[in-house]
């Protein structure tokens, strides 16, 4: 687990504790490092947890299927990000939703009854730690409000042109690439991939933007 340690130094939820303090902590809140291949279920519906998690390594994806195969990319997980973190309280309920590894993963699980119980003399930062799960609670919070604004828009284009001209934003250019290919992404805007991708050399056409597999580029002055 040493390994992972100046990764943790990095997340929102370690911010401010240095990598020798964060070693010391490992065994106080009983961590343990799950490994995972590519495909492989980190987390299944209707589960019960009682760990934060953090991916140290990799990409997952939270996702549902329903009743008829039919895919929902919630959010995606990338290295330093924390999840679990809603079903920790003990009235919480089984899982919503299934954890998919999109790549070969490494998971660390701290036990969410002594991460979120300040021990009286082990550990000098602990109850920072317990405020930086609240911030980091609340960035996901926003996050998900972001999704929902692109959701919220009525056709596939817009809520194409929402999501894009957030992630331009976002990186702050009008070049950028985004995390998914195009299943995953018409799975994240719960859009018909057929018809995303139609909407997509629509939009190319129309002189609104270009792209190549993930990479995009907006351009400001369309033709329509």
């Amino acid at each position: 687990m040493k390994t992972y340690i100046p990764v943790l130094e990095k997340t929102r939820i370690f911010a401010g504790v240095s990598e020798e303090d964060i070693f010391s902590m490992l065994s106080c809140l009983d961590a343990r490092l799950c490994i995972y291949k590519k495909g492989a279920y980190v987390l299944r519906q209707g589960e019960r947890i009682s760990d934060l998690m953090v991916l140290v390594d990799g990409t997952l994806h939270i996702q549902r299927d329903d009743y008829w195969g039919n895919r929902s990319i919630l959010e995606q997980i990338a290295a330093g990000e924390m999840f679990g973190e809603a079903y920790l309280s003990p009235e919480s309920d089984v899982l919503l939703n299934d954890v998919i590894a999109v790549e070969n993963s490494a998971v660390m699980l701290f036990n969410g009854k002594k991460l979120l119980t300040t021990c009286p003399s082990a550990c000098r930062f602990h109850s920072r730690i317990v405020q930086n799960i609240f911030f980091a609670v609340s960035e996901k919070n926003r996050k998900l409000v972001q999704k929902l604004g692109h959701m919220s828009r009525r056709s596939t284009r817009e809520k194409l042109l929402s999501y894009l001209s957030e992630e331009a934003v976002r990186q702050g250019s009008p070049r950028f690439s985004i995390p998914f290919n195009r299943q995953q992404l018409a799975d994240f805007l719960s859009v018909d991939r057929s018809a995303m991708s139609n909407e997509l050399g629509k939009l190319r056409d129309a002189g609104f933007l270009k792209f190549d597999k993930n990479y995009f580029e907006l351009v400001k002055e369309s033709r329509a």
